[in-house]
């Protein structure tokens, strides 16, 4: 069981060395994310690298566990969305906070609209 879920956020901040990164760095050997998030990662680090192959040894890099966006954590995505309408969630947002809830975990993330809502889901704000 993971003890700590990455959002996209946390991830890019992690690789990018921005604001926070420490804190990333401190949970990762305990981290996962859910591939949602991932090719949430993904698609901001080719736009910015502009290159797909630097992208994903960004991604291998971190070595962070990933875990498959199945049935179940796209129906409580989505069951979720009811509860964060208005504050600003993505489904990426919520397919990490779906991961967090099954596994028990915290829900690491560096965004703040996530300040907007109680769902009974620990989060760690890495900013």
């Amino acid at each position: 069981m993971a003890r700590v879920v990455l959002d996209a956020s946390a991830l890019l901040a992690y690789i990018h060395g921005e604001p926070g990164a420490e804190r990333v760095a401190e949970v990762l050997g305990d981290a996962v994310i859910c591939t949602v998030n991932l090719a949430e990662a993904v698609t901001k680090l080719v736009l910015t690298t502009g290159s797909p192959d630097r992208t994903l040894e960004l991604i291998e890099e971190a070595a962070v566990d990933v875990v498959d966006f199945d049935r179940t954590l796209a129906e409580a995505a989505g069951l979720l969305a009811v509860r964060t309408r208005g504050r600003g969630l993505s489904l990426g947002d919520r397919a990490c906070l779906a991961l967090a809830r099954r596994e028990g975990a915290t829900a690491v993330t560096a965004d703040n609209a996530w300040h907007k809502v109680d769902l009974g889901i620990d989060i760690q704000f890495i900013r």
